[in-house]
């Protein structure tokens, strides 16, 4: 079975992108998913959290303290990476437990990670996709969905990669503009990975 990594910068859509993936039966991890749900149900991690930047990170019912731990990290990078540094490996797990689960069940499966590239996780693939996209029109998609300004985006932005940096580690390219058809792009490389998946089992 074949793990194939799909990452994009912010307002990509390479969350849409997915959507059209799993309308063809593809199983898709999705690593933002796992890491809210890893920051509450492993234990591991849970005490890492704690231990680093203090009870206060829960809530008295066991909760992740989203507020608290936001205001710590979104204007440090420093605290940002130490957070990082907990969660990745825990994601990690996750993700190659999830595909051993699926090793009989598809002939390949989509692990969609915003740093897939930046965390390294791209490395646990067998090939990884990176949809992009315009960045006027990544602006605009951001700033309508999440009701924020350019220069919030922009600060966002400026958190990931470029697209430059990551189609340096990309095997495969979606380009989302208005004037691309993702669905013949997706199906085109369903095509690519069924066949790769088959002469890979021989």
């Amino acid at each position: 079975m074949l793990k194939i990594g799909i990452t994009g910068g912010i307002g990509s859509g390479k969350t849409t992108v997915c959507k059209v993936f799993e309308t063809l039966g593809v199983p898709i991890f999705y690593a933002d998913i796992a890491a809210k749900l890893a920051m509450t149900s492993d234990p591991v991690l849970v005490e890492g959290i704690k231990k680093t930047f203090g009870t206060e990170s829960y809530h008295p019912d066991g909760t992740l303290n989203n507020k608290y731990i936001a205001a710590i990290v979104f204007h440090q990078k420093a605290e940002l990476d130490k957070l990082n540094a907990l969660v990745h490996p825990a994601v990690f797990k996750a993700f190659e437990n999830w595909a051993a689960t699926k090793v009989y069940a598809a002939p390949y499966v989509l692990k969609e990670a915003a740093l897939l590239f930046e965390s390294g996780s791209y490395k646990q693939c067998d090939k990884n996709i990176l949809v992009t996209a315009p960045l006027k029109l990544r602006l605009a998609r951001v700033m309508k969905r999440d009701q924020v300004s350019e220069a919030e985006v922009m600060a966002r932005m400026d958190k990931q990669f470029t697209d430059g940096q990551k189609s340096k580690m990309a095997n495969y390219f979606i380009s989302n503009s208005l004037s691309d058809s993702i669905i013949l792009q997706v199906l085109n490389l369903h095509q690519q990975f069924l066949a790769l998946s088959a002469s890979t089992n021989l």
